[in-house]
């Protein structure tokens, strides 16, 4: 509860801490003082403490005066003794008081006047009044104590807060370091809600985003060395046979329907190079920008789906595809660029011309779901092809593209069938 009440800011808690600490200070202060005026009021200045002081200073004075034949009327000498003494004062009157002398001490404040002590000076009998002024010095002794007890409250409570602050700052300064000499794993812990805590969680996020962005790095690094082998060997496979067959064109004279089929083959096998060397430009021409160039804008959902999945069917139609359209109904605006979205249909197209069965129809489903735009495209798998796609080259590349448009891509392949859904948030 107590923290809930603490100011967030740095500068607030200092300034906190200070009239904290001045608060303690001056209560401390008080309680030191009115403790020693108590203790010299009740203790000190006891009568029975006051009078065993005042019986130690007439001995001393006695014996003074017999040692120094002091004479009653050398009042010089009695003044010299008790400055000498400290918080003491000595007063000599006659041994037989007189009327103005018993009115003096009558009209004395101080209960001390109102005693007098024989004593027998050099030039006879005389009476003394002894002052016990030493009430003062132990009162500003008392208030020098509060005073000193006050600034080390004020200090240890200032060095409480320093000592934290700085605590923590050398905490932070010890992780921040141990993740700068590669310990990345290492958390930067975030305590409170301050501007050092606010630092502290800006060095984390930064270490996370650090952690990410390398394993962004690891993992395109071993994507791209994975393309690299399957395209070598998607490559080398027609480029060998490419090969071989100009080899036989060039090597000896062939019959010409021989040659031609030869010369059949070696095309066949250039186009489908060209195949592979298309789609391996499509995936740097993505890829190989951290971000994409993309020109969104706010677009009719239906509109452009009628047109954009026309085109798709018209092209499977004419490849000798059988396709089957469920079309959106309702109305929906989505944002997105028009060009990335049709290459991201010219790639599902692509795919389905090399791998779907030209025996089953090819499904376009178009629909509304959880605010989200879904299209949906699913075909049966040729069974004369051993895997749907060797280099995943395309679904990469859609993948990328969807992502940069704030939408989705995700495939599905089970029992003969595969299919690929696209989605966009729909605009309101």
């Amino acid at each position: 509860m107590i923290k809930k009440l603490l100011p967030r800011s740095l500068n607030a808690r200092m300034l906190f801490s200070q009239l904290l600490a001045a608060f303690c200070a001056a209560l401390v202060f008080l309680l030191v003082h009115a403790a020693g005026r108590y203790a010299v009021e009740t203790i000190y200045m006891s009568r029975a403490n006051v009078g065993s002081r005042q019986a130690a200073i007439y001995s001393e004075l006695s014996r003074y005066v017999k040692l120094n034949e002091i004479e009653g009327s050398d009042a010089a000498a009695v003044a010299n003794w008790a400055r000498a003494q400290g918080s003491v004062n000595i007063q000599v009157f006659p041994d037989e008081l007189s009327e103005s002398d018993s009115a003096y001490l009558r009209a004395q404040t101080s209960p001390q006047y109102g005693r007098l002590y024989p004593m027998i000076f050099a030039d006879g009998r005389y009476k003394i009044s002894i002052e016990d002024t030493s009430e003062e010095r132990e009162l500003f002794l008392y208030d020098i104590l509060a005073v000193l007890l006050a600034a080390i409250t004020y200090i240890v409570i200032q060095l409480i807060y320093t000592g934290r602050l700085t605590r923590r700052i050398v905490a932070l300064s010890r992780e921040a370091a141990e993740v700068s000499a590669g310990d990345l794993e290492k958390p930067i812990t975030a305590k409170g809600q301050d501007e050092i805590a606010a630092l502290a969680q800006d060095m984390d996020t930064m270490r996370r985003s650090v952690i990410e962005r390398m394993g962004n790095e690891k993992r395109a690094w071993e994507a791209n060395s994975e393309l690299i082998t399957a395209m070598s060997h998607d490559i080398r496979t027609p480029m060998t046979s490419l090969i071989g067959y100009l080899d036989l064109l060039n090597a000896r004279e062939l019959p010409e329907e021989e040659r031609g089929q030869y010369t059949a083959s070696a095309y066949a096998k250039a186009m489908e190079l060209k195949d592979l060397t298309d789609e391996l430009f499509r995936y740097f021409l993505v890829f190989g920008r951290a971000e994409l160039e993309m020109d969104k804008e706010l677009l009719d959902a239906r509109l452009l789906l009628e047109q954009l999945l026309g085109e798709a069917e018209f092209d499977l139609r004419e490849a000798g595809f059988d396709v089957q359209r469920v079309d959106l109904e309702s109305e929906a605006s989505i944002c997105a660029d028009p060009m990335y979205l049709k290459r991201v249909l010219d790639n599902l197209v692509s795919n389905i011309k090399k791998y779907a069965d030209k025996s089953r129809p090819v499904m376009f489903l178009s629909e509304l779901k959880d605010g989200q735009l879904s299209v949906c495209f699913s075909n049966t798998v040729s069974r004369s092809m051993d895997r749907v796609e060797s280099t995943k080259i395309g679904v990469r590349t859609c993948e990328k593209i969807m992502e940069h448009m704030g939408g989705s891509f995700l495939t599905r392949s089970e029992d003969g069938r595969y299919s690929a859904e696209f989605s966009l948030p729909v605009q309101q």
